[in-house]
């Protein structure tokens, strides 16, 4: 099963109560949050893509994901978050409230393969504790409502290392393209998020190949003649991406746009900054990365 950790200022829009707790504190919030629990909160930036998560099971009639919330939140206030649960229909069952702490420490006691969270401090400390995580960048931006599920990854530093990036940066790009070219046949090394893309290669194979209702794109920047190590190793790895676009450095919003992902993981702080306002976007965490 596909477990992803997720909190309540990614999954709901928590703006005005956000702004309650920065301008007047956290008791001002807590009596906000209590004195509005009956009142459901909005979507938020992964809402679309959490509901299109969960009815992956309804589609194949089988548990294949579940979604964990975890929450600074008290109880206290916690309940609006699990009101608001229960109104928008969300099959979502199990929850950490952590009373002001991080709660990132439970992603790890859920077993869970991915961690979405609006703070980048949570995010950095949920990779340290050996879960993927991506810092979920706020905007006002919804996605489309269909029920195909659409996740669009980048290459290096996400789902490969970062080694051929730092050739690139440390040498510039004759560099990267003569070592990989000279690297063709030579697997690259995992990136943060390969583990991730393999859970959802294995989710894709519970429906048919040509009626699936999840689809999978790589978005690099990447072009000939590097593109050729990129598919042997997803080939090596036995992982199947429906597209691979090769964009030779020019912008990615109006590809992901086009393909209409309902989220897409960059490590880049500029490319997800550009990014979220077309699409929902997840900056990744690679300890490794100056970003």
């Amino acid at each position: 099963m596909l477990r992803i950790g997720i909190t309540s200022r990614a999954l709901f829009n928590l703006n005005s109560s956000h702004s309650i707790f920065e301008k007047y504190g956290l008791e001002a919030y807590r009596k906000h949050q209590i004195s509005n629990e009956n009142i459901p909160l909005g979507e938020g930036q992964t809402f679309p893509l959490v509901k299109k998560l969960l009815n992956l099971n309804k589609l194949a009639e089988k548990d294949l994901v579940e979604v964990i919330l975890l929450s600074r939140n008290s109880p206290d206030t916690g309940l609006r978050i699990f009101n608001s649960i229960e109104h928008h229909g969300l099959n979502i069952k199990k929850a950490a409230f952590c009373g002001g702490n991080s709660p990132h420490i439970y992603a790890k006691s859920f077993e869970t393969h991915l961690f979405l969270s609006a703070d980048l401090d949570d995010c950095r400390l949920s990779t340290l504790n050996g879960i993927p995580s991506a810092r979920i960048m706020l905007t006002n931006k919804i996605n489309n409502s269909d029920n195909l599920l659409r996740i669009a990854f980048d290459g290096d530093s996400v789902i490969f290392s970062d080694d051929s990036q730092l050739i690139f940066e440390n040498y510039g790009l004759e560099a990267f393209n003569r070592n990989e070219k000279n690297l063709a046949d030579e697997p690259l090394s995992k990136g943060p998020f390969k583990s991730f893309l393999e859970q959802l290669c294995i989710l894709q194979q519970s429906f048919p190949r040509e009626d699936c209702p999840l689809r999978i794109a790589l978005v690099t920047a990447r072009s000939a003649p590097s593109h050729e190590r990129v598919i042997k190793t997803l080939r090596d790895w036995n992982i199947r991406i429906d597209e691979s676009l090769f964009l030779q450095g020019i912008d990615k919003t109006a590809f992901l746009e086009d393909f209409l992902a309902d989220i897409f993981f960059d490590d880049q702080f500029e490319i997800c900054e550009s990014a979220k306002h077309s699409v929902p976007t997840g900056q990744v965490i690679n300890l490794n990365s100056r970003n």
